[in-house]
């Protein structure tokens, strides 16, 4: 069984698929569990992460909205909603012109969570990529166009599923 610090061989192009997916899973499981350590409070899961960052860059987003973006169904994100408001993270509020409508806000304590825990990403990430070489720095700061491109595919297509 091959694990985290182990680095796969590439095989050729066949095999490129299957590696990028397997270090970008990696990496972001690799992140998470670093970060896991230092957070107060209980530990959120990857979904309420989730929606409390698109609520974050969304403000007053409403619940159908949050599950269509996060491509959840609506009765989970529902679900989630509650939980992060009984933790005192979200905000529901009326939406004023559709009173059967919420929209999300993030309280102050969720705020601060999401700029510590960013911050400490910063940090991890950023010690991290100044031990690699120029080169290796280069590389990635190169990819970053192409990941984003992957990213937006990716998503488009969920969006058309």
């Amino acid at each position: 069984m091959e694990t985290d610090t182990t680095l796969r061989v590439a095989t050729g192009p066949e095999t490129f698929p299957e590696e990028l997916a397997d270090a970008l899973v990696r990496i972001q499981r690799l992140i998470r569990r670093r970060l896991r350590g230092g957070l107060s409070g209980p530990r959120l899961r990857g979904a309420e992460v989730e929606l409390l960052r698109l609520v974050e860059s969304r403000p007053g987003i409403g619940i159908s909205d949050a599950a269509r973006e996060l491509h959840l169904a609506g009765n989970s994100v529902s679900t989630l909603v509650n939980q992060l408001v009984r933790g005192g993270h979200l905000l529901r509020e009326t939406d004023p012109a559709d009173r059967r409508a919420a929209r999300l806000q993030l309280t102050p304590a969720a705020e601060k969570r999401l700029g510590d825990w960013r911050r400490r990403r910063d940090e991890l990430v950023g010690r991290h990529v100044s031990r690699l070489d120029d080169a290796d720095r280069e590389a990635l700061r190169a990819a970053l166009p192409a990941l984003r491109k992957l990213a937006a595919g990716l998503h488009e297509e969920a969006e058309e599923a």
